[in-house]
C-alpha cells in the first residue's frame, strides 16, 4: 500500500500506545476532584483514536463507490452511479431500526419515555455507543437521539432486544420491512451495522427508505435533526457534518465500517424542493461529505417543485417470505396494520373539512319498491329531536355516504337532528344545500404541517403554529382535511389563503421553529 498506509498504521499504532498509558495513569489517579476530568480527557483520547482507526482504514482499503439522488417531490433519479450495485449499510442500518421503532410510537405501543432494558449483549457492543451497563434502563427518546448522534451501537442493540426479543428476531423483522418497502436488494443481520457478510444493500434502496422514514413519520423524523444531546450529564455530539452547513439539509444519517467506506444518506428541503441523496463507499468522511454536496449543488435546481410523486406504501409480503419471522412477530406487541395509510403530502384528492358546519336531517324515504334509503335534507334544526333506533341507523348509515360524496369537499355535517316520521314517496330528488365557500378559496397555495390520527391533534398543532410564527399566519385560515383509504383515517392539518412566495415563507419560518411543512397548489 506504500507509505501512506504504513504511516496510518504507525500512527494508529501510537494513538493505542498513547491511549494505554492514559488509562493506566487514570486507573492509578484516586484523587476523585480530578475524576471528571480525567473522564473528559479519555473521552477526548477515544474519540481520536476512532478517527485515527478510521484514516488507517479508509488508506487501507477502497470499497466501490455508489450514488443516488432522488426528487422526493416527483420521484425521479436526478443523478445515479452504481445505485443497484450491492454494498455494505454499516450504521445506515440504524434508519431501519428507527424506522420500526417510530412504526411503534406512531401506533401508540411506546412512549417517548418508556423505559427500554439494556442487557449484557447489549452493553457488550463495539464503539461507538453510550456506555450502557447491563441491567439499566434507557427512555425511547435517549436511545432515539444516541442513535441519531453518535450512532450508538448499544442503543440499536437495546432496541432490537426490547422490540423483537432477541437480535437477531428483529434484524428478521426488518428485513421483511424492506421488502415490503420495496427495497429489494437489502438484507439485515443486526440492527447496528456492525460487520457482518450477509448484511447488504444499494443506493437505491437507502434513497427509498430515506423518503419513506420522513413521508411515514414527520412526527419523529424531527430527531434525524439533532445535533447533539445531553445523557447522564455528557453532552454527546453527531457525526453529520452538513447538518448546519448545507443550506436545507434536516438529516439523516452517516455510517462506517472498513468493509463499507464511509456512507451517507442526506435529505434536502430548500426553495420548495425536496431530494433525497446516498453516497456509499467514501474513503474518508470529508470525500463522502465532498461527494455529496456536489450532488445537491449540481442537481437541485433541476427538482421539481410541485408534490406528485406516488405515496410509498408498504405492500405485503410475498407467500413464504415472512416465514422466518412469523416466530419472532408473535413475540411482539400488537400494532395495527398501516398498508394504505396515507402519508404526508400524498398526491390523492382534497376533501378538506370546514371549520364552519351545515346541519342536516336524515329522512327515511321509500321508494317505489319500498326499500328504504336515507337522504339528506338541509333544514333548520327544531329545539329537541328523540330519533328513534331505526332512524338512528338510517344516519349511520348516511354518514358513511356523506363522507365519501362529493358534498364531503364542501361542508361538514355537526351535530345533524334527526326526522323519526318516514315519508311515502314514488321517487325523491334531494334538495342541494347551499354550498359555502371553502375557507382555502381565496388564495391559490396551502401549506400543511401534518398529518394525524385525530382531528383534536390536528386542530392543536394548527394553533401551536399560529402561536409560534404569528406574524406569516396572521392572515392564514386554518383547516382539517380527513383522508380515508382503506380502513385507516388521517386529519390533515393545513393553512389556506397564500400565494407561491407567501407559502413558502411561511413554511421556511415554520421549519425554522420546528414544524414539518411542505407547500401545495390548490
Amino acid at each position: 500500500m506504500g507509505w501512506a498506509s504504513t504511516g496510518a498504521r504507525q500512527g494508529l499504532r501510537s494513538c493505542v500506545l498513547g491511549l494505554t498509558a492514559i488509562t493506566a495513569v487514570l486507573v492509578i489517579s484516586s484523587n476523585a476532584a480530578d475524576a471528571r476530568h480525567h473522564h473528559q480527557v479519555h473521552a477526548y483520547l477515544v474519540r481520536h483514536f476512532e478517527h485515527a482507526r478510521h484514516h488507517a482504514s479508509s488508506d487501507d482499503y477502497s470499497p466501490p463507490s455508489a450514488s443516488i439522488l432522488v426528487d422526493g417531490n416527483s420521484g425521479a433519479v436526478l443523478e445515479e452511479s452504481n445505485a443497484d450495485g450491492m454494498r455494505h449499510p454499516a450504521s445506515l442500518t440504524k434508519v431501519m431500526t428507527l424506522y420500526l421503532l417510530f412504526e411503534r410510537l406512531d401506533a401508540g405501543k411506546l412512549k417517548l419515555d418508556t423505559q427500554l432494558s439494556v442487557s449484557e449483549h447489549a452493553a457488550e457492543q463495539d464503539p461507538t455507543k453510550l456506555g450502557l451497563k447491563p441491567g439499566q434502563t434507557i427512555s425511547v427518546e435517549d436511545a432515539i437521539k444516541g442513535i441519531v448522534t453518535r450512532s450508538a451501537n448499544d442503543a440499536a442493540v437495546v432496541v432490537a432486544e426490547n422490540l423483537g426479543g432477541s437480535e437477531e428476531a428483529f434484524a428478521q423483522l426488518m428485513t421483511q420491512k424492506a421488502r415490503a418497502l420495496g427495497m429489494s436488494r437489502t438484507t439485515y443481520v443486526n440492527a447496528s451495522g456492525l460487520p457482518a457478510d450477509e448484511q447488504v444493500t444499494t443506493a437505491r434502496d437507502q434513497a427509498l427508505l430515506g423518503r419513506a422514514i420522513q413521508d411515514r413519520f414527520p412526527r419523529y423524523y424531527r430527531f434525524f435533526s439533532t445535533t447533539s444531546f445531553v445523557f447522564h450529564g455528557l453532552t454527546i455530539h453527531g457525526h453529520n457534518h452538513l447538518l448546519g452547513s448545507v443550506n436545507g439539509v434536516d438529516g439523516i444519517k452517516t455510517g462506517y465500517i472498513r468493509a463499507s467506506g464511509f456512507n451517507l444518506i442526506t435529505s434536502v428541503h430548500r426553495d420548495g424542493r425536496y431530494i433525497v441523496g446516498v453516497v456509499l463507499g467514501g474513503r474518508s468522511a470529508f470525500e463522502r461529505d465532498a461527494h455529496m454536496r456536489a450532488l445537491i449543488e449540481g442537481n437541485i435546481r433541476l427538482a421539481s417543485t410541485q408534490h406528485n410523486a406516488p405515496v410509498i406504501a408498504e405492500r405485503a409480503t410475498p407467500k413464504g417470505e415472512g416465514q422466518q419471522v412469523a416466530s419472532a412477530a408473535q413475540a411482539l406487541p400488537r400494532v395495527e396494520p398501516t398498508t394504505g395509510r396515507t402519508s404526508v403530502g400524498s398526491n390523492d384528492p382534497i376533501k378538506p373539512l370546514l371549520v364552519k358546519t351545515v346541519t342536516y336531517h336524515t329522512v327515511t324515504v321509500r321508494t317505489a319498491s319500498m326499500v328504504p334509503m336515507p337522504v339528506l335534507v338541509p333544514v333548520s334544526p327544531p329545539a329537541q329531536a328523540q330519533p328513534e333506533p331505526q332512524t338512528a341507523r338510517a344516519f349511520a348509515a348516511s354518514s358513511e355516504a356523506l363522507t365519501a360524496s362529493p358534498i364531503n369537499s364542501t361542508a361538514r355535517v355537526a351535530e345533524p337532528v334527526l326526522r323519526a316520521d318516514p315519508i311515502k314517496v314514488a321517487s325523491v330528488k334531494p334538495a342541494d344545500p347551499e354550498p359555502e365557500a371553502a375557507p382555502h378559496a381565496r388564495g391559490g397555495w396551502i401549506i400543511q404541517i401534518g398529518a394525524f390520527d385525530s382531528e383534536n391533534e390536528a386542530r392543536q398543532h394548527l394553533n401551536d403554529a399560529k402561536q409560534k410564527v404569528h406574524g406569516a399566519l396572521a392572515s392564514a385560515e386554518p383547516f382539517t382535511e380527513r383522508v380515508r383509504k382503506n380502513d385507516s383515517t388521517l386529519y390533515r392539518a393545513r393553512f389556506a389563503g397564500f400565494n407561491k412566495d407567501t407559502a413558502e415563507a411561511a413554511c421556511k419560518q415554520l421549519k425554522h421553529s420546528d414544524f414539518v411543512c411542505m407547500t401545495a397548489k390548490d
